[in-house]
């Protein structure tokens, strides 16, 4: 005769077991795959690079980036820029890199800029080389249309930059600079301008000492022959100091580039050469010569 108690203990026991082995054999492919999706979707969005960038700059004009000016349209490519300024008094500047650096398009309609700190070699006064501060830069592109349409673009940038920099060649401060930016072409002729704010990271000593400049630079250039664009920029700056009525700086800027010559699939090459001339009594410098390269990709 059986047990009453067993034949009762037994199959609730097997129940038990049944339902946990159930329990932990669905827990365990739903991790397996939610780890499986996720690193699906990383190698997706790298793997998609290139034709999602390609797609995100059809929706835009193919301008060439000025000299100066910083293009609202968004880039992917590596640059490098060369700086000789000279000045009334006699000191000769040699910019090494003036902050570019690698340009990229992580996401619809956004770029971001990581800056190289450019290199200060002076020929006076003596032990004043070095580094200048980190730039970087974040442009979110608002509205535009490529030339087959209406030819234009509209973007905003924050710029801002970690003080890396020596104490000569650095600002010792944190600055950060919002910008609007917008674009129109006129068939091969195209209008770049960008207008921003630079607000040092202080208290009222660091605004009197950096002042809060405005920035108006603005490109004209003209498409030649396919790959040439000269083109002529003026570049103007307002600025305060400790709480006096300001002054202007002007500078006009003819210069050429030549690009985007293709070298390899996406891969290409932009070059060209600019002279900065001072037309106001304050300046910075009255004599700049700008050489820049960059590879598109």
């Amino acid at each position: 005769m059986k047990n009453p108690a067993t034949s009762f203990i037994l199959p609730r026991a097997l129940c038990t077991t049944i339902v946990l082995a159930v329990a932990l054999a669905a827990a365990t492919p739903c991790r397996a795959q939610s780890s499986s999706s996720f690193g699906s979707a990383i190698e997706d969005y790298f793997i998609n690079w290139f034709p999602r960038v390609t797609q995100i700059q059809s929706e835009q004009p193919h301008w060439v980036t000025p000299l100066v000016t910083v293009t609202p349209r968004l880039e992917e490519e590596v640059r490098y820029d060369q700086l000789f300024e000279s000045s009334k008094n006699g000191v000769a500047t040699d910019n090494f890199g003036n902050g570019k650096g690698i340009e990229l398009i992580p996401f619809q309609a956004t770029e971001i800029i990581i800056g190289i700190p450019p290199f200060l070699n002076r020929n006076t006064p003596k032990n004043t080389d070095g580094f200048g501060d980190w730039p970087f830069l974040v442009k979110v592109r608002l509205l535009s249309s490529n030339e087959e349409h209406d030819n234009y673009i509209v973007t905003a940038f924050m710029g801002f930059s970690v003080p890396t920099g020596s104490n000569v060649n650095g600002n010792g401060h944190a600055l950060f600079t919002p910008t609007l930016a917008a674009g129109k072409g006129f068939g091969d002729f195209s209008v770049q301008s960008t207008v921003g704010v630079t607000f040092p990271n202080g208290g009222h000593d660091t605004l009197d000492r950096l002042g809060m400049p405005l920035a108006w630079n603005t490109a004209f250039q003209y498409r030649l022959f396919k790959y040439f664009w000269p083109e002529f920029e003026t570049n103007y700056t307002w600025q305060s100091y400790g709480g006096d009525t300001g002054h202007s700086t002007l500078y006009l800027t003819p210069g050429i580039l030549i690009g985007r010559i293709p070298i390899h699939d996406r891969v290409g090459l932009t070059f060209g050469a600019g002279y900065q001339v001072a037309v106001t009594y304050h300046q910075k410098y009255n004599h700049n010569v700008i050489l820049t390269a960059r590879i598109p990709f």
